[in-house]
């Protein structure tokens, strides 16, 4: 069975965006340590899972910015954004899926592949978490407080229980904790 992993960027309060979308105090100047680390993690998936807000820069970002480390990786797997309001998509290797999303990732899971990785956005994320699909959590903790912001866990209404399975700091600030359920 394919594991879906979540990499992604929080604030030391658990947030993964200002309250007006800023992401001005996160960290992008990674040491190489760290972005040996991320060629670790997805080098074992195929498949990246998008909400549409998150998607629609995202994809952009990485298919004008071909040249930067990691860009061929991500712009060659395919993707599948859900959405609810997309209709097309002209982006490479993408396809669009409006499905009920725990169904959807469950079968997904459930396909011949690779694992499958996460990125977000936020109201994306928290579905997934709710809906208790991710099998391996990376939280990049940056030394950033925001005091308000959007979170991640803003959809569970249950006690979930992970288990730590690596925690390490890195050179450029961000401290990355592994979990899995």
């Amino acid at each position: 069975m394919r594991k879906l992993k979540l990499q992604i960027q929080l604030s030391i309060d658990g947030f993964i965006s200002g309250p007006n979308g800023e992401m001005d105090w996160m960290i992008w100047n990674w040491d190489e340590e760290l972005k040996n680390f991320v060629k670790e993690i997805t080098e074992s998936t195929d498949t990246i899972v998008l909400g549409r807000k998150l998607a629609e820069g995202f994809i952009t970002h990485w298919k004008s910015n071909k040249d930067l480390e990691g860009a061929n990786k991500i712009n060659s797997s395919k993707k599948i954004v859900f959405t609810k309001t997309l209709e097309n998509t002209e982006w490479e290797n993408t396809l669009l899926e409006k499905g009920d999303l725990a169904d959807k990732i469950r079968e997904l899971k459930s396909s011949t592949g690779n694992d499958i990785i996460a990125y977000g956005g936020g109201e994306f994320v928290s579905s997934l978490i709710k809906e208790n699909l991710i099998d391996e959590y990376y939280f990049f903790i940056n030394p950033s407080i925001l005091g308000n912001g959007m979170p991640i866990f803003q959809k569970t209404n249950y006690k979930t229980e992970l288990k730590l399975r690596n925690a390490k700091a890195y050179e450029c600030g961000i401290t990355v904790l592994k979990y899995t359920n």
